[in-house]
């Protein structure tokens, strides 16, 4: 059974699952970050930091068996990322990205605005970072944004209570293994980033009962709250591995990067650990920019920051990272239907849903997204509409169609705001990698935040026909209702103004009969407040509405660009059956780093006219294109410029100084083609741009066999 683990699947980017209460001191700045070591119960645990075992349903391109260690050796050594701070030592969980890296990732937002922003006459915003710690109180962010921690009372080494759990039982489920004679791989380990020698899992067979339960729970690692996880801590005997300790109950740790704004530190702020509270805090301005129309969906793009406890698994697990948020406002009436949804109903998606993760199972099953809306698995029309659009970004980008599915969030892994949630997630060798939430967040933002300032986040729209509203209306005495009360006034008008239709019934009579009532209003006297029958009237009165006012749903699709550029990057990595040393990276031409390698055959002064010729077209037409004028060989050249993605290579030969004629080069086939530089750039315009193929390339212009000039 492929088991579904949190290190694996790696947290959701916008989920906030966790209640949180106060943390003790000694979990709220660590100074530094804790590893687990070899395993209690002579089980291996895999290091927090680096070590991550391979998922086994992980392959290349090609269908053959992925070396992480290969890839990863190459996006550092080709500088697509590096650790941030490097030479002073590096911080965990903090990269840079290079020229290949920030290319790749530029090129993906650029395709994620043309798809999202403008295909659907987006509104996109660009918010501030620093966020008054008022705003996040609000929001629930500073109560519930956090992860179950236990710490070792002995050594104070902390562990994240999730991780720890499902690592010592997946331990014990390969040593299991070992024992009934099946195999079990071991990742072999960088001597230069190993910290301590690692021992061999020790082989112990255990009951099939204990297998079936261990795996159970791994498939629903993320349902578990704080108490939950501390029972199964106790209940399977789940300690520290370095040393065999107790650990302490799980705690729960808040993950924003707490700041002060100015210079008296007054104001109390957090760096943001999502985009969207700015696109809802400027709802009302959207709404008035766009018309007064709805529905219509605001984006927004931008770092956003989580002060992770153990960051691991190099780019998908990081401190600071790029999203791409959408919030789409819809009006909560009729159904959240989708005015285009009829045009992606029939669009297949992998789902696996709640249902099947709670019995223990990761079965998917392959389903239109028109049925699964109608069935009510998917909630809703417009949910649903961005579930298939997902789906159909990844694919433009590149990714593999049999690496993605959909899994719905089980109840206690659900955000504090939504009501339902769906991940896509790619598979990597890491496991299925969640790198899109997509949220129907209900009403619950612009209520809380409307609540709290008393500014109308509100859509007001004229009625069609007049609405009658029969209700019971309280009339307040204000002449004597201030004298009364004094100071307290507002805090007891408030109250009244906040009873139900069916207190205000209620009240209504016990006004007649008694001559007063009695309301609660915390905060005054005892809690309780007297009104008497001469400051007050409750009646039932009849209405006509002519404007309706509502407050709008939100579905928001969260993108974490640093997890898809990863997972995009080992789904493209394969290597040649002749040179398995060097790695391709087959980018699709539209995301790319480089689109075009200019290759001149030597140094020869003769060539370097035409290179300066190429690159001019090329940037005419905007296609980005670099020039390896070294004296390596020409596949020397071209194989490097393949472990940077580049699809298409250019070369100078002495028959071009001839006739003004240039090979044209297929990275993934190695094919080429020769033809005048018009119809070579218009070749490579066609394949950047999404129009042609290279098969429609080779079908049109001759196929090079050799020069014509020794």
């Amino acid at each position: 059974m492929r088991q579904l683990s949190r290190a694996l699947r790696v947290n959701c980017l916008p989920s906030l699952r966790k209640p949180f209460f106060n943390a003790p001191p000694w979990l709220v700045y660590p100074t530094k970050s804790f590893s687990t070591t070899p395993a209690h119960h002579r089980y291996q645990v895999p290091k927090r930091k680096k070590d991550v075992p391979m998922s086994k349903d992980m392959t290349t391109l090609k269908g053959k068996p992925f070396d992480r260690a290969s890839l990863e050796s190459l996006m550092r050594r080709r500088m697509f990322y590096t650790p941030a701070f490097d030479i002073y030592g590096g911080v965990s969980g903090l990269y840079d990205y290079g020229p290949p890296g920030c290319a790749l990732t530029n090129n993906i937002v650029d395709l994620w605005r043309k798809h999202f922003v403008l295909k659907e006459n987006m509104l996109e915003v660009d918010c501030t970072m620093l966020t008054p710690y008022e705003v996040l109180k609000t929001s629930g962010h500073v109560d519930k944004f956090a992860d179950w921690m236990c710490k070792d009372p002995k050594t104070g080494e902390i562990f994240r209570a999730d991780h720890l759990v499902e690592e010592v039982l997946e331990s014990r489920l390969k040593g299991n293994k070992e024992a009934r004679g099946e195999k079990v791989e071991v990742e072999e380990e960088d001597a230069k980033k190993k910290k301590k020698k690692v021992k061999n899992i020790t082989a112990i067979k255990l009951d099939d009962v204990v297998v079936t339960e261990y795996e159970e729970i791994l498939a629903k690692i993320d349902n578990y709250n704080g108490e939950e996880l501390g029972l199964l801590m106790k209940k399977y005997d789940i300690r520290n591995p370095a040393n065999n300790s107790e650990l302490l109950p799980p705690v729960a740790f808040n993950l924003m990067f707490q700041t002060s704004i100015g210079p008296s530190s007054n104001l109390p702020g957090y760096l943001r650990p999502e985009t969207a509270q700015g696109q809802f805090l400027n709802f009302a301005k959207l709404l008035e920019f766009n018309q007064q129309q709805m529905p219509f969906a605001s984006a927004s793009i931008g770092k956003s920051f989580r002060n992770e406890i153990s960051p691991r698994a190099g780019l998908l697990r990081v401190r600071e990272f790029l999203m791409a948020e959408i919030e789409h406002f819809v009006d909560p009436e009729g159904g959240k239907k989708h005015a285009h949804f009829d045009e992606i109903k029939d669009v297949e998606l992998e789902l696996l849903n709640r249902e099947v993760q709670l019995a223990g199972k990761t079965h998917v099953a392959t389903t239109k997204i028109g049925d699964a809306v109608a069935s009510g698995l998917v909630d809703n029309e417009t949910l649903g509409y961005f579930l298939a659009r997902v789906q159909l970004f990844l694919l433009k980008i590149g990714v593999d169609p049999k690496k993605i599915r959909f899994r719905q969030h089980m109840a206690n892994e659900m955000a504090h705001y939504a009501t339902d949630c769906w991940d896509a997630e790619l598979l990597t060798s890491y496991g299925w990698i969640e790198c899109v939430g997509c949220a129907d967040r209900s009403a619950y933002d612009l209520t809380v935040h409307q609540k709290k300032t008393g500014a109308p986040l509100v859509v007001r729209e004229p009625r069609k026909e007049p609405l009658k509203v029969e209700e019971w209306q309280c009339d307040i005495e204000k002449k004597k209702f201030g004298p009364k009360f004094k100071k307290d006034g507002k805090t007891v008008e408030a109250a009244i103004e906040a009873l139900s239709q069916d207190l205000r019934e209620k009240l209504s009579l016990e006004l007649e009969k008694e001559g007063k009532i009695v309301i609660d209003v915390p905060g005054v006297g005892d809690g309780k407040v007297e009104v008497p029958k001469e400051l007050i009237t409750i009646e039932k009165r009849t209405r006509v509405e002519n404007v309706r006012e509502y407050t709008p749903n939100v579905i928001e699709p969260s993108f974490g660009i640093g997890r898809i550029v990863y997972a995009l990057c080992e789904q493209s990595y394969w290597t040649r059956e002749q040179d398995e040393a060097r790695g391709v990276l087959s980018f699709p031409p539209t995301v790319a780093p480089t689109k075009v390698l200019i290759v001149p055959l030597s140094s020869h002064a003769d060539f370097k006219p035409f290179v300066r010729q190429l690159s001019n077209k090329l940037q005419e037409i905007g296609i980005s294109s670099r020039v390896d004028d070294s004296g390596a060989s020409i596949g020397k050249r071209y194989s490097r410029n393949d472990e940077l993605g580049t699809p298409l290579g250019i070369t100078i030969d002495f028959q071009s100084v001839k006739d003004n004629t240039f090979t044209l080069r297929d990275r993934d086939s190695t094919e080429q083609v020769r033809a005048g530089l018009d119809d070579i750039a218009k070749a490579i315009s066609g394949i950047v741009n999404g129009a042609e193929r290279w098969s429609d390339v080779a079908a049109r212009l001759p196929k090079f066999e050799g020069q014509e000039v020794e």
